[in-house]
């Protein structure tokens, strides 16, 4: 597995913990920034992130802001992407078992570091269960052509 990860100034030290996660967990990943803690436009990190995993070169991507929910916004205007806003591990196995989402969105002023991690970490190891839910998704996916 492949994952791209950013976030907007709001979210660099937690982004920081979740590259830690990845590495201990082995998973290959590509950090896009930023790198600074000054106001920064989180669409100029949440597209590209979003871009790259449409066009498969990334499996996943993770996306952090303050609340999350700029990231969440921002990456969904891509087509083929299903980002999930996601502060609790109910929904991070759900998004990925119902929805198959593709990019996770946290927020860093709504979650500390240690669930964080558990969500991410549920996230990646949580399949998607195909079946009914597959539909679904088919009629998203038509939809957006």
């Amino acid at each position: 597995m492949k994952v791209a990860l950013a976030s907007d100034h709001g979210g660099v030290l937690l982004r920081k913990e979740v590259a830690k996660l990845l590495q201990q967990l082995g998973i290959e990943y590509e950090d896009f920034g930023c790198d600074c803690e000054t106001s920064v436009d989180y669409p100029d990190y949440a597209l590209p992130v979003a871009e790259k995993v449409a066009k498969g070169e990334f499996d996943r991507g993770i996306l952090i802001c303050g609340t999350g929910i700029g990231m969440c916004i921002a990456a969904n205007k891509v087509r083929g992407i299903r980002c999930a806003l996601v502060h609790d591990l109910f929904s991070a196995k759900a998004t990925r078992e119902h929805n198959d989402s593709n990019i996770l969105s946290m927020g860093a002023r709504v979650i500390g570091p240690g669930l964080a991690c558990e969500i991410v970490k549920t996230w990646l190891e949580t399949e998607f269960q195909g079946d009914r839910h597959l539909n679904r998704l088919n009629k998203i996916s038509q939809y957006e052509e």
